[in-house]
């Protein structure tokens, strides 16, 4: 008989998924942030071009 593949994932230890969960929200966090640092780039009166 078969596994589901849904069903896999529920072997692995419950440490090892908080530390993914964790890892996956520091990562959410720092897009974020990126994301937040380039919107506000382009928004910026002092823009200069460089050559």
């Amino acid at each position: 008989m078969k596994k589901d593949p849904k069903q896999l994932n529920d072997t692995r230890p419950v440490d090892a998924l908080q530390k993914e969960v964790e890892r996956l929200r520091m990562e959410n966090a720092y897009l974020k942030k990126l994301n937040a640092l380039v919107q506000n780039k382009g928004k910026s009166p002092n823009k200069t071009k460089r050559k």
